[in-house]
């Protein structure tokens, strides 16, 4: 059976004697194994990384972002090898894991205008004879954790710009689907970057709390459930690293009652079932304003729904596939359960979902409920799966309220064809990323990415300029140019600027 093993110093590397199971959510099997490391194989790759980085660090920006510029054609040029793989771990249709590479390769082009990224500002003339510049330059040895949902995107939105700063990158991916993460890594090599300046360590908390607790990383970035985030977080700071940590989320879609209820359909059945609903940035709460809208959308719903399509990660037909674990699966369903006990009206129920053929994988079909209460558990929680709740609200000010009170604040969507409310609702609105009239609004790669309470950690957005910044630290230099001749008198007075 096949083993993924760590990527140390530019190679495919043992350790560790405990392994974890690569499953193949289609059938419900294992299908490899990935090899679980320590502090020991950690150590390894940040004596690789101390190695190399001083070099990489003093070598132009120019040409750091010529590698950027060959990575970004080796992936395109691998992109059928990367979805198929990606598929046959996570489970999400090809399409959609093609829109995963795709969203990672879009940081990676920002990451090719590092040269422009990274300038600093200059004044001339401060003072008398003197002249103030600033300049960003790499932490060191820096990392990133992250999820099993996004196993292409997630860590080139980390790597590509932590790596065309000059840092050296560990990255600890999820052990559930290692192998693209792996490949990346690979490919990377292969577009000329030296060794050791990306390397791939896999593991568990042991492997999580190795990376928080050593002295040499300076940096973490994480993506993953709000629980861990905040751990992630708290030891990192504890530990004096610069840390980023973004958690999880309950987005959600306010529909008015002047929207195109045939687009808001269509966007929802993408945006709430797409990737099973493994996203934090899916749209698993509506919030209708106003009775007549929130039965005419339910009217509408419930048959696009139901013509959605689960099937196999290879499908080309298929909306989406099945989730990536027997245990998220029993998780998911018993959250809906929970919805039941809590009094919500489940409309349409996804349990029990077998698909012919393949009836030990891990499918859930699609399911709805109508009239959630704000106090319920179900609201409150991150289900992340296919599942679409319906929270009726009386007017804008409470549906506005709904979206501002949760206690995560990643994402939001408004859909209305009126400006004045959109643009009300923007402003107003206790979140992060806010779309109008767009179901999944995750920023352009020059922009940032980044969430608000319980949905991130720490100061710093991720990839675009938020980026650059969390990847660098900024040394100013004030400078003087004497003619000659001083005797010295005032070496002891702070130099003022008037």
């Amino acid at each position: 059976m096949r083993t993924v093993e760590h990527f140390i110093g530019g190679n495919a590397a043992g350790g560790g004697s405990r392994q974890h199971d690569i499953w193949d959510p289609n059938i419900g099997e294992v299908q490899a194994k990935v090899s679980l490391g320590s502090r020991d194989e950690l150590q390894k790759a940040v004596d690789a990384a101390l190695a190399a980085q001083p070099a990489w660090a003093a070598t132009n920006p120019q040409k750091r972002a010529r590698i950027m510029f060959n990575y970004k054609a080796l992936v395109e040029s691998n992109m059928d090898e990367l979805a198929a793989l990606l598929s046959s771990e996570h489970g999400k249709v090809i399409a959609d894991a093609r829109g995963d590479v795709q969203r990672g390769l879009d940081v990676i082009e920002f990451a090719c205008g590092i040269p422009h990224a990274l300038k600093g500002e200059f004044t001339q003339g401060a003072g008398p004879g003197i002249d103030v510049y600033s300049m960003r330059q790499p932490l060191g040895i820096v990392a990133g954790i992250t999820p099993f949902n996004f196993p292409a995107m997630i860590p080139m939105w980390m790597f590509g710009v932590a790596i065309a700063c000059g840092n050296a990158f560990i990255l600890k991916p999820s052990e559930r689907d290692p192998s693209v993460p792996v490949r990346l890594a690979e490919l990377m090599k292969e577009s000329g970057l030296p060794d050791g300046i990306l390397q791939v360590v896999h593991g568990d908390k042991q492997m999580v709390d190795a990376i928080l607790d050593h002295d040499d990383i300076k940096a973490v970035s994480f993506v993953g459930s709000s629980d861990i985030a905040h751990y992630v977080y708290q030891r990192g700071t504890e530990n004096g690293k610069r840390v980023q940590a973004m958690g999880g989320a309950k987005n959600h879609g306010i529909v008015m009652p002047d929207a195109d209820l045939d687009q808001v359909v269509n966007d929802l059945a993408g945006a709430a079932f797409g990737s099973a609903g493994e996203r934090c940035m899916a749209l698993p709460v509506v919030v209708p304003v106003g009775t007549e809208t929130a039965d005419r959308l339910r009217e509408k719903l419930i048959p696009a729904i139901d013509a959605l399509r689960v099937g196999v990660s290879t499908d080309g037909e298929a909306h989406y596939g099945p989730v990536v674990t027997a245990e998220h699966k029993a998780k998911v369903e018993q959250w809906i359960q929970t919805g039941v006990d809590e009094g919500a009206e489940l409309v349409l129920d996804g349990r029990g979902f077998k698909l012919q053929g393949h009836e030990k994988g891990f499918f859930i079909g699609p399911s709805l409920f109508d009239h959630v209460k704000p106090g319920m558990e179900s609201y409150r929680e991150e289900i992340f799966g296919p599942v679409l709740q319906m929270v009726r609200a009386d007017n804008f000010e409470e549906a506005l309220s709904l979206a501002s009170n949760h206690q995560y604040g990643n994402g939001v969507a408004i859909f209305t064809r009126n400006g004045h409310a959109a643009r009300e609702f923007a402003s107003r609105v206790e979140v992060g990323m806010v779309g109008i009239n767009v179901p999944i609004p995750v920023p352009v790669a020059y922009h940032s990415f980044g969430g608000w309470k319980r949905s991130a950690f720490g100061d710093t957005n991720q990839h675009g300029m938020e980026g650059v910044k969390f990847w660098t630290k900024v040394k100013t230099v004030t400078q003087r140019w004497p003619d000659g001749g001083g005797d010295g008198s005032n070496a002891f007075v702070i130099p003022t600027m008037g």
